[in-house]
């Protein structure tokens, strides 16, 4: 549905929409075209771009294994369950998301239940992941008022990344793309001064896995699993939540995928609204 809007917006046919799908799908399923490649071509067919941060290309966590001092790629325990968006892959945070979504009001008009009051992609998660880098620093200490967030809140290792997209009730962030083909966001080679934390730890360059000496080779691993064999069979699951038919009504509420409303384009006509400073609200 996604895709079918973006497109309409630029007057490509129904038709044309339905036959450039099919093609894309039909390449993918034949090993012509990567994961990789596969997901670029969905982000960009759905409206997401580099030239946007709040629509900018989201790609999957896919490994669950950020602690071993050996990745095992050929074991589907290093692997995330791609059937789930991120917020449901911990049992127990979502039975509160469930419980928390069961207490609202199914027939507010004014706030619909949602599962997450976050997203998993958003201006800040991007920021949040390319912090390291031109001219996201300087985007990210704009957001802040002028200074770099709190050290304790900045991207500081992967394995606390994943820890609070898996714990935390406002962390559901997925992946972007540059975390299969860009070491340099890893690193800090610009020298910034980002910090300490509590725990007298300094931020610098991103805390690696075990299995990854450098950056380079975390991104080399970190992409072999997005080719792998379990990610090719599952993938499509994953799409089903970002680009397809469990990204609203029954199947995303049987999913546990439903976000907060304004986070879906139509929701709200905002040359109805007449106070200009809801408007700007609605819109910001």
């Amino acid at each position: 549905e996604m895709l079918r809007r973006a497109l309409r917006k630029v007057g490509v046919p129904e038709r044309s929409w339905r036959q450039a799908r099919a093609t894309l799908m039909e390449a993918w399923h034949r090993r012509e075209i990567s994961n990789f490649e596969y997901l670029m071509e969905l982000n960009t067919l759905s409206g997401r771009t580099y030239n946007d941060l709040n629509q900018y290309p989201v790609f999957p966590w896919v490994l669950s294994d950020f602690t071993s001092s050996r990745l095992d790629l050929n074991s589907e325990a290093s692997y995330r369950d791609l059937s789930k968006p991120v917020g449901a892959l911990n049992p127990e945070r979502l039975q509160q998301v469930v419980e928390r979504y069961n207490g609202m009001d199914p027939d507010d008009d004014t706030m619909p239940p949602f599962h997450y009051g976050s997203h998993y992609s958003s201006a800040g998660a991007t920021l949040f992941w390319l912090l390291r880098l031109e001219p996201y620093t300087t985007y990210a200490i704009e957001l802040q008022s002028g200074r770099f967030d709190h050290a304790d809140r900045l991207f500081h290792s992967l394995q606390e990344a994943w820890t609070s997209c898996n714990t935390s009730l406002a962390d559901v962030k997925e992946l972007i793309p540059e975390f299969f083909y860009l070491p340099d966001f890893l690193r800090n080679d610009a020298q910034f001064s980002l910090g300490v934390r509590q725990d007298h730890q300094a931020v610098d360059a991103v805390k690696l896995p075990p299995w990854a000496r450098t950056a380079e080779e975390f991104i080399s691993l970190h992409r072999r699993a997005l080719e792998s064999e379990y990610v090719s069979a599952h993938l499509h699951e994953w799409v089903d939540l970002i680009f397809g038919y469990k990204q609203q009504g029954a199947a995303a509420e049987a999913a546990a995928n439903l976000f907060f409303y304004l986070t879906y384009e139509g929701t709200v006509d905002l040359e109805a609204v007449r106070d200009p400073i809801e408007r700007e609200a609605l819109r910001a």
